[in-house]
């Protein structure tokens, strides 16, 4: 693995599907010194298939449980979310460790059984939130614990854009579709780094004929503050991805707070009783971050900083908003 801290060896990847996302990961893959070899997909005689095992140089050896088959140490799974499941649990139960796109699964049920699996075998499972490696988020994280802003008492983090293609899989419940699990789950999961875990949750959401949530907001309960989550598939033309913390002695802002490959500088702004200022963080591929502390963790370097039950612990905060959303009730997490 050829990066700043010096480990020598990367892993052998494989790809489920030819998933969009995937086009970020294989140059982190890359970047982080591991090698991408095969690659599976529903379809393996389509053009679609072969046009992308083209352009990204990635044998495509044939369908899902030929990388499995594969000689290889890590699976990458981005399938539609009703697939990450049985998957992911095929690739652990293969003694592949694996890293797979967000949500996990689709409910806290699955999370502890996708957990329990990675620890009966000893492989490494994370769920593939890229964001949480990019040094803004260790600075937010690092402000909240040492006080600048006081005692936070609401925290407003919202995350939406315009999804337009109408045979997306995410219009699809069955498939996990929905805006809580594509972008929700961010301000949630950003939420819990911030606060730890809430005691209890309401939400209101707007359906779709087909019991997809378009657009839902919530409110999650701390002992001294709440926080709201805002997420939707019908907000215009311009991404938001915006968080704001209010503190007893200061507050802080930002938009562009879940970029996982920032191409120019972010910055959040800071105010407090001895003025404004604004903290800037130079460009950074996160994709690549994660990738190289996945590798580190499966290779025994060192300890994962999110294990699964993290993603356990998230998931029932997702299941306690659906519920109150569904429900239009108080629920408990």
């Amino acid at each position: 693995m050829s990066t700043s801290e010096g480990s020598s060896v990367g892993l052998r990847w494989g790809l489920l599907g030819a998933a969009r996302i995937a086009r970020a990961l294989i140059p982190a893959i890359r970047a982080a010194g591991g090698e991408v070899v095969a690659l599976g997909v529903r379809d393996a005689a389509s053009e679609r298939a072969r046009a992308f095992s083209d352009e990204w140089g990635v044998p495509l050896v044939g369908g899902y449980q030929d990388v499995l088959d594969a000689e290889l140490d890590a699976v990458y799974n981005p399938l539609p979310n009703d697939l990450h499941r049985p998957w992911s649990l095929a690739a652990l139960r293969a003694g592949k460790h694996v890293l797979t796109e967000k949500p996990l699964v689709l409910n806290a049920a699955e999370a502890r059984e996708l957990a329990d699996v990675a620890q009966a075998t000893g492989r490494v499972l994370l769920e593939a939130f890229a964001y949480r490696f990019h040094p803004h988020i260790a600075r937010l994280r690092e402000l909240v614990q040492a006080g600048e802003l006081g005692d936070l008492r609401a925290v407003r983090a919202a995350f939406g854009f315009t999804l337009e293609n109408p045979d997306d899989f995410r219009w699809e419940a069955d498939k996990g579709g929905g805006a809580l699990f594509d972008v929700g789950t961010y301000p949630v999961n950003l939420i819990r780094l911030l606060l730890g875990e809430p005691t209890a949750a309401v939400a209101r959401a707007r359906w779709t004929p087909g019991g997809v949530d378009l657009g839902l907001s919530g409110v999650l309960e701390y002992p001294a503050a709440l926080a709201s989550v805002d997420c939707a598939f019908d907000w215009g033309d311009q991404p938001s991805q915006r968080l704001t913390l209010l503190g007893t002695r200061g507050t802080l802002d930002m938009n562009g707070v879940y970029n996982s490959n920032t191409q120019s500088p972010v910055s959040f702004t800071v105010t407090t009783a001895a003025g404004v200022r604004e903290e800037e963080f130079p460009p950074f591929n996160a994709y690549a971050a994660m990738v190289d502390h996945f590798q580190r963790a499966a290779l025994g370097e060192k300890a994962a900083l999110y294990p699964p039950e993290d993603s356990v612990k998230h998931a029932r905060v997702l299941d306690a908003l659906f519920a109150a959303a569904r429900t239009r009730e108080r629920v408990e997490v």
